[in-house]
């Protein structure tokens, strides 16, 4: 099996055009689903989220984020910094990507807040030839047992290493909309369709196909100003991602009761994800589980992603300022 999915992700970083790294606490990660969302907490905040994706296949997918943002009066929005890592095959291919962000953000009336989003980032892959494994490397009776013909070709390192690297910029914008209790919003990335690949391509270029994704969702109180002590919030949401012919449809909802949140997500064929998590106010920490209901459900073993954050204090944004109400989670 796992030679098998070896020999697969070599197929993928040789001839394929790959797909952005998922994560499924969408709004615990804002500034990867959209730029737009840079300073929309208004004080300083840190994100840090994982995620291993199927972990019973060892090393399959293994991804890290870390990112820093807030409002900046003197700019009219806010600003922010990511750092993004994604390891394949444990780490035959690796995926390193720095992001700066900025957004405006435009009061329109008393109650609607438009965010116009734009980020600009460097990519690092790598490639380690020495983790992949080839057809020819293959005898009928006793598996993976002779040495590969096929020697590393391209951006590989002169010194007789085994990686390969390759470096591009990418372009990405992004617009949120949202009121008190609505909001809404849209992401376009790698506008630039960047040249990705690795090796020498005979077949010709191979571009970071552009990635749209569409978020909406609303925030509805019970026991607000009443005599309850705890506010019960449900956040109903929908998120659709598009990327080269490959459709992602994200249906779920979130119920908040004082610092705790519990979550519920579908994706159709592919799976259903369960989330949890404490909200303190500086504080936050959610775990998610997705159960795999694709055909890879048995081989799997579903995938697991951590996030925590935290708000710093800080002076109080301008009067303009609203923060946005959608879910940590």
């Amino acid at each position: 099996m796992k030679k098998i999915l070896t020999l697969l992700f070599a197929c993928a970083s040789l001839n394929a055009m790959s797909q952005d790294p998922e994560f499924t606490q969408f709004y615990a990660n804002p500034i990867y689903l959209n730029p737009a969302m840079a300073g929309t907490h208004g004080c300083p905040r840190l994100n840090m989220n994982y995620r291993n994706q199927w972990a019973n296949i060892s090393g399959a997918y293994v991804t890290n984020s870390i990112s820093y943002d807030q409002f900046v009066n003197v700019l009219q929005g806010g600003v922010a910094l990511m750092v993004t890592n994604d390891m394949a095959g444990k780490n035959t291919l690796n995926w390193t990507t720095i992001n700066l962000a900025y957004s405006y953000h435009l009061q329109v009336s008393r109650t609607f807040t438009l965010l116009f989003g734009a980020q600009a980032g460097w990519n690092q892959k790598f490639l380690d030839w020495s983790k992949l494994t080839f057809g020819d490397q293959i005898d009928p009776r006793r598996g993976f047992i002779y040495q590969t013909g096929d020697l590393p070709r391209g951006n590989f390192w002169t010194d007789g290493s085994s990686w390969g690297t390759k470096g591009f910029f990418d372009l990405s914008a992004g617009v949120v909309g949202y009121s008190e209790n609505f909001y809404f919003g849209f992401a376009a990335k790698h506008l630039n369709t960047p040249e990705e690949s690795l090796i020498l391509n005979p077949d010709g270029e191979s571009r970071l196909p552009m990635r749209f994704t569409g978020h909406v969702g609303a925030n509805i109180e019970f026991g607000k100003g009443s005599q309850y002590q705890n506010v019960t919030s449900i956040s109903p949401n929908v998120i659709y991602t598009y990327q080269d012919g490959f459709m992602q449809l994200n249906v779920g909802t979130y119920i908040k009761y004082g610092v705790f949140t519990a979550g519920a997500w579908w994706r159709p064929r592919d799976a259903f994800i369960l989330s949890t998590g404490i909200d303190a106010g500086s504080f936050r920490f959610g775990y998610s589980y997705d159960i795999t209901i694709s055909p890879l459900t048995n081989a799997s073993g579903g995938s697991h992603e951590l996030s925590l954050g935290f708000n710093f204090a800080c002076k109080k944004p301008t009067k303009k300022f609203r923060t946005i109400s959608c879910p940590s989670f």
